[in-house]
């Protein structure tokens, strides 16, 4: 039953505070991992059910760290980031974002991930 607990924790990061936010985006970097951020809103329904799908993509491309940031919890990054609308999706390399997808549209992003974490693959080799 404890093994099952552990396969079922979230691959997905709360951000919580500024200094947090730049722990795991300092971390990333220097180890050379991609991140995805999703910038969501308790009160944004389109945010609050791209969540579930969120995790699935944070199990589907585990060498990618995945964070969430709520923009209420967080001001600061999320106007740091330009997040005018949720849900927003960056994805960053090198603490630069390279990529930015407003909306929720689960293909899209599912797509653009792949190419990213791709293309992240070749730029590392």
């Amino acid at each position: 039953m404890e093994a099952q607990e552990q396969q079922n924790k979230s691959r997905v990061v709360k951000v919580d505070s500024v200094e947090s936010w730049e722990f795991y985006v300092n971390q990333a970097t220097n180890q050379g991992c991609p991140i995805v951020v999703h910038f969501t809103a308790a009160w944004c329904m389109p945010s609050v059910a791209m969540n579930h799908f969120f995790e699935e993509l944070a199990s589907a491309f585990p060498d990618v760290l995945f964070l969430t940031v709520d923009v209420d919890d967080v001001k600061e990054v999320a106007t740091r980031m330009e997040v005018k609308a949720m849900p927003t999706f960056l994805l960053m390399r090198e603490g630069n974002v390279v990529d930015k997808l407003v909306g929720a549209n689960p293909e899209e992003i599912r797509k653009r991930i792949d190419g990213f974490v791709q293309s992240f693959r070749v730029y590392v080799a």
